[in-house]
């Protein structure tokens, strides 16, 4: 871009980095500055390159990105008149995010070199650029801390939903299978009377109904050849006693383990109402299957409501008193979703009689998901990962291992390091092995390590029992909770 447009004092003095410097001054800023204009959506500045001088707006609007997984969310704007890329400029450092013009701009540059001398003489710029730097690293901070948080929060959202789905569709599955049950059994005591059994009768048909639902409660599970072959069996049988639709209730009965002389009686007692008998049997029994299957679907999700609870401590402060092998477990209940559909087997060794905590339990439980997370990933379809958690002096450890390839070598100095990832772009869980190191370290006082190698990885997780950051942690936590030991 070459410069086309001549910059004046009083062009600089609207641009607060300038306030307070006299018309001189102001000119002697001028001289340095090229000014051009650029349409819109034209790349400014990229993220992660060596800053080329001070940027000046003079009029339009540009927007600043910062890199995600290889793409670039939109984090802010930038509107005329005012300046960019200053800090890094002055500090010679690599630009934290990309600019790209919004609309119609009149841009200024000051060239690197020339921008530093005329910065470290006029303080008040100096100060100005400094004072900056707090606010800008905090902002930016704060972008990354929400990415994370939702990113673990999408996870836990996930696993949420995956989890839930099952034990939701068997209660609906289960429900409007009951609704037919019961439409059955309310109409058998109007086709008894229509048949004109007899009480006796009746009381005997009753009696052979709970002599069924005993014999199903005791018998054991078939296996599917099994079971096939004891509906085809129940089904002749059936039709040579002339059942209409015999299909319907062939399996109930069937897996109900009755026998020819059960059958037989069912049809000596119930004559013509032989069909409208069985079917209403067969509904008892389903009923009691479809009650069993909606209390083990409803306690299914109580468990998992339970675990989210656990996961996130939303009923709780920020600061709580816990168990860490609680967090674990409620963070292996929600990536359950992960694990369901491959071979890897989950071992626990836990010590007993562990210290509570005083501890950020939310973001330990990040720490938590996305070794796991790792762990599952490094393994693929089958393997086992191991976590134990154990009193190691002064702290409690936690070891979360794999039996996978190991982390390759060249990745191996790198994988703590800030935005450094193996994985492909949609894959994982957007934390990184940086953030662990934050809450684990900058959070808790705690430290992280990892042994690696083509038998597998285990990485160690010390969480002091008394830090230093949490010695607060008795007055913060809630009544209810124990003190830290």
């Amino acid at each position: 871009m070459n410069p086309t447009i001549a910059v004046t004092g009083a062009d600089l003095a609207r641009i607060d980095l300038f306030e307070g410097l006299d018309e001189e001054a102001l000119q002697r800023w001028a001289d340095k500055t090229y000014a051009f204009t650029v349409g819109a959506d034209v790349l400014i500045a990229e993220a992660d390159t060596s800053p080329r001088g001070l940027i000046l707006l003079f009029e339009g609007r540009m927007r600043m990105y910062k890199a995600v997984d290889e793409r670039y969310e939109p984090i802010g704007h930038q509107t005329a008149p005012t300046w960019m890329q200053a800090i890094s400029a002055l500090t010679e450092s690599p630009i934290g995010v990309r600019i790209v013009s919004e609309t119609d701009c009149v841009v200024g540059l000051i060239p690197l070199d020339q921008f530093i001398d005329l910065a470290l003489t006029h303080r008040t710029v100096h100060r100005r650029i400094m004072q900056a730097i707090g606010p800008v690293t905090a902002r930016l901070s704060q972008i990354e801390n929400d990415r994370e948080r939702l990113a673990s929060l999408g996870t836990m959202a996930a696993g949420l939903a995956h989890e839930l789905n099952n034990p939701a569709a068997a209660v609906k599955r289960a429900a409007a299978q009951l609704a037919d049950t019961l439409d059955v059994v309310m109409h058998v005591i109007k086709a008894f009377v229509e048949a004109g059994i007899e009480r006796a009768d009746a009381e005997r048909l009753v009696a052979l109904q709970q002599r069924a639902a005993e014999a199903a409660a005791d018998r054991p599970a078939l296996s599917s050849v099994d079971a096939a072959d004891a509906e085809d069996e129940m089904l002749d049988k059936l039709e040579d006693l002339g059942v209409h639709e015999a299909w319907r209730f062939a399996e109930t009965l069937a897996a109900a383990g009755v026998d020819d002389a059960w059958l037989q009686e069912v049809a000596d007692h119930a004559g013509s109402a032989t069909t409208k008998a069985l079917a209403w049997i067969a509904a008892t029994l389903t009923a009691r299957g479809l009650a069993e299957e909606l209390q083990e679907s409803a306690s299914r999700m109580s468990d998992l409501v339970t675990a989210i609870k656990t996961y996130s401590y939303m009923d709780r402060g920020e600061l709580v008193h816990v168990d860490l092998r609680e967090g674990i477990d409620a963070t292996i209940k929600v990536m359950g979703h992960k694990l369901k559909h491959t071979q890897i087997d989950v071992h626990k060794d836990y010590e007993d009689d562990l210290p509570r905590l005083g501890v950020r339990g939310s973001e330990l439980n990040q720490v938590w998901t996305n070794l796991i997370d790792n762990a599952v990933d490094a393994l693929g379809q089958t393997g086992t990962i191991t976590i134990g958690v154990h009193r190691d002096g002064p702290c409690v450890r936690v070891d979360i291992a794999d039996d996978g390839p190991g982390i390759p070598e060249e990745s191996r100095r790198r994988v703590l390091e800030p935005f450094y990832t193996t994985k492909e772009v949609g894959h994982g869980t957007g934390l990184g092995l940086d953030t662990v190191r934050r809450i684990v370290e900058e959070r808790h006082d705690g430290s992280i390590s990892f042994d690696t190698g083509p038998d597998g990885t285990t990485f160690h997780v010390w969480v002091p029992i008394n830090p230093t950051t949490n010695a607060n942690a008795t007055a913060t936590a809630t009544e209810d909770q124990e003190p830290t030991p």
